[in-house]
Order: C-alpha cells, then sequence, then structure tokens
C-alpha cells in the first residue's frame, strides 16, 4: 500500500508524456510487491493466529486464503493487458462499466481513510510505549509510577505529531521525499519479524497458554473465519499491482503469475513467522498489537517500535495523497461542470482543507479506538472488495468478449463468481463483527 501512490503518480506521469518507457525488471517487482504488502498488518498477525485458535487453523486459513490473493493478482493483470489502463480505478471502469468503476472509487477512498486510521493507532500505540520507556531511563522507576498529566497523554503526543510531522508533509502537491523512505516499511517488517524469532529462542522458560479458546462446535469456525480481515489488511497490494504491471519490461502472463507466487510467499514466510512465534510466546495474552506485549526497556523492540513509527509516519502523508486526490479530482470536475473553470488559487485551498479536514478525522477517530483490531475488521471487510470482489467481476466481465474456448469460458466465469460470493461473504462476516464489538463495548 506505501509504494502505491509512488508508482501510479509516476506511471501516469510517464503515460503523459509519452517518455521512459518502462523498465521494471522482475527483482524490482517482487521488491515493489514486497513492500506494497509488507506493513503495519504484520503488528496484528500474533494475536489473529490466537483469536484463530492457534498455529495450525491460522495456517490453514492463510494457505486457503492465498489461492484468491494470487488469483487476483493474475486477473487484475491480465485486465490490464486487456484494458491497457494503468491504475485500479481506471481497469474496473474500463472492464466493468461506469457504475462499477464508480463503486470502486468510493471504496478505494474509503480504504485509503480506514488505513489512516490504522496507522495513527499503531504510531499511538508505539508513542505509549516510548513514553514510558523514556521515563523509566531518564527516572529509573516503573511504567507504573509514572505520572499521567495530559501532556503525557499519548493522544496530545499524537495530535503533536501530526501536527509537526504529518500536516507539513502531506499539503504538497505532491510528495518528492517518499523516494528516500520507501525502504522503511519494509526494513521494520524484516526487523520485526526476525526479532520475534530470535526473542522466542532467547526466553528461558516457555510457559504461555497456547491452547485454542474453542476446540469446537460454532464458536470454533467463528475464530477460523475471524483471521481472514487480517491476512486481506496484510497482503493487500493488489491496489498496486495494476501500477506494478503496467511498468515491467516482461508482460507476459506467466511471467507476472511467477512474479505474484514469487511474492507472496516471501509475504507468507514473514508473516507466518511472526504470527507464529509471537503467539508462541505470549499465548492467548498476545496484544492486538505484538510490540505492546513487549516490556517498554526491551532495546530490541524499542528499536522496533522507532521503525515502525517513523515508517508510518512518512507512509501516511502518500496514502492520503492517493485518498485526496480521488475527492480532489470529483471536486475539479464539478466546478469545472458549473462554472466552466478551474483555478489555481481553487485547486489550493481545496487542496489544503481536504488535507486538514482528512487528518484531523482520522486523528479524532484513532484517539479513541481502543486497539489496532478494532480497525483491522473494517479494512479487512473492504479489501475483499479489491482481493476478491473487483478482481472476480472483472474476470467475469472480460469472458463474455474475450474469444476463448466454452470450456474456458465456463470455468473462468466460474471461478469469477466464486470469488464474488467469497468476497461478499468477508465483507458480510467483517461488517458484522466489527457492529457488534462496537456494540459490546458501548
Amino acid at each position: 500500500m506505501e509504494e502505491l501512490a509512488r508508482e501510479s503518480i509516476s506511471l501516469l506521469a510517464r503515460s503523459a508524456s509519452h517518455a521512459d518507457p518502462p523498465r521494471l525488471g522482475s527483482f524490482g517487482a517482487v521488491f515493489i510487491m514486497l513492500k506494497s504488502a509488507l506493513g503495519a498488518g504484520l503488528l496484528n498477525f500474533p494475536w489473529a493466529f490466537q483469536k484463530a485458535g492457534g498455529v495450525n487453523t491460522a495456517i490453514s486459513v492463510e494457505m486457503v486464503s492465498l489461492v484468491f490473493l494470487i488469483s487476483g493478482l493474475v486477473i487484475l493483470g491480465y485486465a490490464s493487458s486487456i484494458s491497457r489502463k494503468n491504475t485500479y480505478q481506471d481497469v474496473v471502469r474500463e472492464v466493468c462499466g461506469r457504475a462499477i468503476g464508480q463503486l470502486c472509487e468510493v471504496c478505494f477512498c474509503f480504504n485509503l481513510f480506514m488505513i489512516s486510521v490504522a496507522f495513527l493507532v499503531v504510531v499511538q500505540d508505539q508513542l505509549e510505549k516510548l513514553c514510558l520507556s523514556l521515563y523509566g531511563t531518564v527516572t529509573g522507576s516503573s511504567e507504573a509510577h509514572m505520572p499521567h498529566h495530559w501532556y503525557t497523554d499519548q493522544r496530545f503526543t499524537l495530535f503533536v505529531v501530526c501536527l509537526i510531522f504529518i500536516l507539513p508533509l502531506s499539503i504538497p502537491k505532491e510528495i518528492g521525499i517518499q523516494k528516500y523512505t520507501s525502504v522503511m516499511g519494509t526494513l521494520a517488517a524484516t526487523y520485526l519479524c526476525v526479532a520475534v524469532v530470535v526473542k522466542y529462542y532467547l526466553m528461558e522458560n516457555h510457559t504461555a497458554v497456547i491452547s485454542p479458546e474453542h476446540s469446537q462446535g460454532v464458536s470454533s469456525w467463528g475464530s477460523m473465519f475471524s483471521v481472514v480481515p487480517t491476512i486481506c489488511f496484510g497482503f493487500q497490494c493488489h491496489e498496486a499491482c495494476i501500477a506494478i504491471y503496467s511498468s515491467m519490461e516482461n508482460k507476459k502472463l506467466s511471467h507476472w503469475v511467477v512474479i505474484s507466487v514469487i511474492s507472496m510467499f516471501f509475504c507468507l514466510l514473514i508473516y507466518t513467522l511472526t504470527g507464529v512465534y509471537g503467539f508462541m510466546t505470549f499465548g492467548r495474552v498476545v496484544a492486538s498489537d505484538i510490540l505492546m506485549s513487549y516490556s517498554g526497556d526491551d532495546v530490541v523492540m524499542i528499536i522496533a517500535r522507532l521503525l515502525f513509527g517513523i515508517s508510518i509516519i512518512t507512509i501516511y502523508p502518500i496514502i492520503l495523497l492517493l485518498g485526496r486526490s480521488v475527492i480532489l479530482d470529483l471536486m475539479v470536475r464539478l466546478r469545472r461542470h458549473q462554472w466552466g473553470v478551474v483555478t489555481h488559487s481553487f485547486e489550493s485551498r481545496c487542496r489544503v482543507v481536504l488535507t486538514v479536514f482528512w487528518i484531523a478525522i482520522t486523528l479524532l477517530i484513532a484517539m479513541f479506538v481502543p486497539d489496532m483490531s478494532d480497525v483491522i475488521s473494517v479494512i479487512g471487510g473492504i479489501s475483499a472488495f479489491f482481493i476478491f470482489i473487483f478482481p472476480g467481476l472483472c474476470l467475469v466481465f472480460i469472458m463474455q468478449t474475450e474469444p476463448v474456448s466454452r470450456n474456458v469460458r465456463v470455468l473462468l466465469t466460474g471461478w469469477g463468481v466464486v470469488s464474488i460470493v467469497v468476497g461478499a461473504f468477508i465483507f458480510g462476516q467483517s461488517t458484522t463483527i466489527a457492529i457488534m464489538e462496537l456494540f459490546d463495548k458501548f
């Protein structure tokens, strides 16, 4: 996701100028796919393994989900080659029609908005632990003795971070600094994975309770399916895959299948290792953010918090830019339709207002969200549109026009329908879980 805005914008710029032909090789494509998928979702995987009922169940759900994840990537690459479009929204609009394209834009914008909330929740959690660690280091006192004032509250600290760092980075029309910070997310994810595994083997005693809370019945099935939103959020790189595919030198579908499989395999490896060893370290008491389970004076995890915090602070403006561009384009079209002309000052004012409004609303929501799992369930449900539903729709529509044999048409159309049904089920289940948890807390 963090790669999405940069890749899309650079590709559109190249298309507009008709210069610089695509030069992305296989290694570069795999690396960008990894950077797109590996991110804040990694923090939630040990909790998801606990929620699913253990290692075996969670890995089984991962492997089944992986089939649909890779299938979605392949379908989107195929749809991009047929439509000759370079962005997710344009491909869906071209293949499926205007109405579904508009639905895609709405889901796209809302998904980015909720990801922004999730990022701020992560930053807030890391700020809380870092403040406690700093207090303990300076005073020599334990975390429990830290005085609570309004200026020591992590919500106030998050507000200061948004005001001093995130807002100035987000207001510009283009965010050039991201080309220097793009590797931070991958570095943070890899470091955390290695740290969690090493920490497990350095433990003297392994006393965590790892037996599932529900071993059979409806509750066990519910627990198993509850891990799917986390998987969708963690492996979500489908919005960026069309931009990546469009910039590749070799656009053969077979080559794109290999790129997709390799990318998802490495993501699976990192996510599974973190989930397994994080869950085995803390068992049923693992936090929804794995970093919150470690003590505040753990130097190895302090470094992980800093890496994730800095990464998200630099990634957030990218997500905002992409979501803002969808809304801003709509406002510009409406202005041009009503007045016939759009001035530079109007565009600048709208951009600043949208930026401030976006940050303010996501900040307010993040301040009152108890933990990241509440946001993940919502994002996972919306992600189902981009991983399952829209690729399935694209495949169904493509099969109506492509010159293929009857058996192939029936087979692929059937797979597209299955993908749509599975996506609809995941969306409905995630939404239901989110609503039920919301009612339970209020």
